[in-house]
C-alpha cells in the first residue's frame, strides 16, 4: 500500500533532536530516507518550523515564512510553509507569498496554542485571504502543545468552526485530530464540508510506549469512537509527526483505528484531495 505522510517535521528544533533520540529514530537525511523507503511512503507534507536559538519554539522571533531543512526533502516531497503571527508585516506577507507560489509548497501552518493568537484574532486574517487567492489549504495546530510553552486555549478545535463558516471556500485542517478534543472535532468534521483532520501525533514516543497505550481498548476506542461520530473517513489523512515516532509503529498504531476498508483512503488518496499541489505517483 502507497502512503503519503501528510504531517512531518524535519527542522533543527532541540525537541525534535532529543525526541528522535528517545524514540530511536535516525533524524538525519539517510535516517529519513530509509525509514520512509522502509514503509512505503511516497511522498509527505513536511511542516515549516523554526527556532533562532536551541529551545526557544515558539520562537517569537523566527521569521515569517518559517521552512524547513532545504537540503533534506526529496523532490517527490513537499511542504507547509509556516507562520510566526508576530512577523506578519508587509514585508513579511511579500515573502510568504513568493513562497507559495514555489511548486514544493502545498499549504499554510499555523500554530495555534504555540503562538498566542486565537485564530479568529484579526492578525490571521491577511493569511486566509492569501490562502483563498492561491487555492491553498491552511493546517491548523489543536489539542495538546509538545511544549509547556503553550496555552491550551488558543488550540481547541471548536474555534475552527467559526473560521470554517467565515471562509467557507477556504480548505483548513486540525491537525491531531485536536486530540484530547477528539469528540468536538469529530462535530466539526461533520459540520462542516471543509474541514479535515490529519491523524499525526495522536500518540508519540518509541515502540514500548506505543505497546502499552494500544493494550488498552479504552484507549484505542476513544478514537475509534470519535471517528464513527465524524462519519467522515474521506476527510482523514494520515500524518506521523516524525520523528515523534518511528513510522512503522505510527503505521500499526492508526490501522488499529481505522477500518481496513478506509485504508487506501486515509493514507493515500484524501492527501492528493486536500493538498492538490501534490503530484499523483504512479
Amino acid at each position: 500500500m502507497k502512503i503519503i505522510d501528510a504531517h512531518f517535521h524535519y527542522s533543527n528544533l532541540e525537541c525534535f533532536i532529543l525526541a528522535a533520540k528517545d524514540n530511536g529514530v535516525d533524524y538525519s537525511k539517510t535516517g529519513f530516507e530509509k525509514e520512509y523507503k522502509d514503509n512505503c511512503i511516497v511522498s509527505g507534507v513536511c511542516m515549516g518550523l523554526e527556532e533562532l536559538s536551541p529551545g526557544s519554539f515558539p520562537d517569537n522571533h523566527a521569521k515569517t515564512p518559517m521552512t524547513y531543512n532545504l537540503d533534506i526533502l526529496p523532490k517527490d516531497f513537499y511542504y507547509c510553509a509556516g507562520v510566526n503571527p508576530h512577523h506578519l508585516n508587509d514585508e513579511d506577507m511579500i515573502s510568504l507569498e513568493k513562497e507559495l507560489l514555489k511548486p514544493q509548497c502545498v499549504g499554510i501552518k499555523l500554530y495555534a496554542g504555540y503562538y498566542h493568537y486565537f485564530l479568529t484574532d484579526k492578525v490571521y486574517q491577511s493569511i486566509y485571504t492569501l490562502a483563498l487567492k492561491h487555492k491553498l489549504p491552511v493546517v491548523v495546530h489543536m489539542g495538546d502543545t509538545y511544549s509547556q510553552k503553550g496555552l491550551l486555549k488558543y488550540s481547541h478545535p471548536l474555534i475552527i468552526d467559526e473560521i470554517a463558516v467565515q471562509y467557507p471556500e477556504l480548505k483548513l485542517m486540525i491537525a491531531h485530530l485536536g486530540n484530547p478534543w477528539l469528540m468536538e472535532t469529530a462535530e466539526i468534521l461533520y459540520k462542516n464540508k471543509n474541514v479535515f483532520s490529519d491523524l499525526s501525533g495522536l500518540q508519540v514516543g518509541n515502540k514500548a510506549v506505543f505497546d502499552r497505550f494500544s493494550a488498552q481498548e479504552l484507549y484505542l476506542n476513544m478514537f475509534r469512537t470519535a471517528l464513527i461520530l465524524a462519519d467522515s473517513y474521506d476527510k482523514l489523512i494520515f500524518g506521523t509527526d516524525w520523528p515523534l515516532a518511528p513510522l512503522s509503529v505510527y503505521i500499526d498504531f492508526v490501522k488499529k483505528i481505522i477500518p481496513q476498508e478506509h485504508y487506501e483512503a486515509v493514507f493515500y488518496e484524501n492527501a492528493l484531495r486536500f493538498f492538490t499541489k501534490i503530484k499523483e505517483k504512479r
